[in-house]
């Protein structure tokens, strides 16, 4: 049987969970702007800005300090990896915007529940103590500053 009980998150893994969080907001501020018939080009702005300002660095320090404490053959290491190129392609579309946007959210809110739910629980037992101070070091959690000025989903 599958537990629900939430993995507790090593302290120094938590503030990229807080990342995790901040990209599922993103999700679901593309889906509401569709569901308000927003005009995709609006959307996308504001998705540009925030992969630009936060999701790019985030994938750079995982594929840089967090990737690395598994075996680069590790099949989630892979998939992750695979999942970061595919979500950089779509974000870089600039054409037929309603999909990509479609696909942003759902690739990314699908690659996020993966990390959170699987990738990060094998990480958390595999890092040493020091790689975790590492991490620690290189990524202390900074208050999510927010793009306001077409704040489109409310």
């Amino acid at each position: 049987m599958i537990s629900n009980k939430p993995l507790k998150r090593a302290p120094e893994l938590q503030p990229l969970s807080h990342d995790h969080h901040h990209g599922l907001q993103l999700c679901w501020k593309i889906r509401t702007g569709m569901s308000k018939q927003i005009e995709p080009e609006r959307i996308k702005i504001y998705a540009d800005w925030f992969f630009k300002k936060h999701l790019k660095p985030h994938f750079e320090l995982e594929e840089k300090y967090i990737f690395p404490i598994l075996d680069a053959d590790n099949e989630l290491i892979k998939r992750a990896l695979a999942e970061h190129r595919r979500l950089k392609r779509l974000f870089k579309q600039t054409s037929d915007l309603e999909k990509s946007l479609t696909l942003i959210e759902e690739e990314l809110e699908a690659h996020i529940r993966f990390e959170e739910r699987i990738l990060f629980g094998e990480i958390q037992k595999m890092a040493t103590t020091e790689q975790l101070t590492e991490i620690n070091e290189i990524h202390s959690e900074e208050a999510f500053v927010e793009k306001e000025d077409d704040v489109f989903w409310k």
